[in-house]
């Protein structure tokens, strides 16, 4: 397990950060992803296997944790100003972020993680072309947002 969490725990906490978007709640869902899979224990086949599975785990975790009703509602004034990410200013990896999810997961999974457009297109369910299709108007997106970048 240890080993596992070595290799990949960074992975893990760019795939919570591109969802949650601040350091407290990324380490929060990195935690629950490796409680995740100490607990049901898989077999894998080799390291992609490995990689793929906790980006599928992180990934759906967030998702839930954004949708659960403890993070409604909460009015704006009772939020207290965020601390200053430790990582420094990303201005690419904020143009990501404030994508559309359509566009924020497959531009992430290709560019930051390294995966082709049809392994992506494993992972999320969807046609290739589609992915094919958000990579290309994301790109397009991206290049608006970063002055031609």
């Amino acid at each position: 397990m240890e080993a596992i969490y070595l290799r990949h725990v960074d992975t893990v906490y760019r795939v919570c950060y591109s969802f949650m978007g601040n350091a407290a709640d990324s380490e929060d869902a990195t935690q629950s992803t490796f409680v995740k899979l100490m607990k049901a224990r898989p077999t894998f086949t080799n390291e992609e296997h490995e990689k793929a599975w906790l980006i599928r785990v992180a990934s759906n975790h967030c998702k839930d944790v954004l949708k659960s009703s403890a993070r409604k509602g909460v009015p704006l004034e009772s939020v207290a100003e965020p601390a200053a990410d430790e990582r420094g200013p990303d201005l690419a990896l904020d143009a990501v972020l404030a994508l559309d999810s359509k566009y924020k997961d497959v531009v992430y999974l290709h560019y930051y993680e390294g995966y082709s457009a049809a392994d992506i297109a494993r992972m999320l369910g969807k046609p290739s072309s589609t992915v094919r299709t958000h990579l290309r108007e994301a790109r397009a997106i991206l290049r608006k947002a970063l002055g031609g970048q």
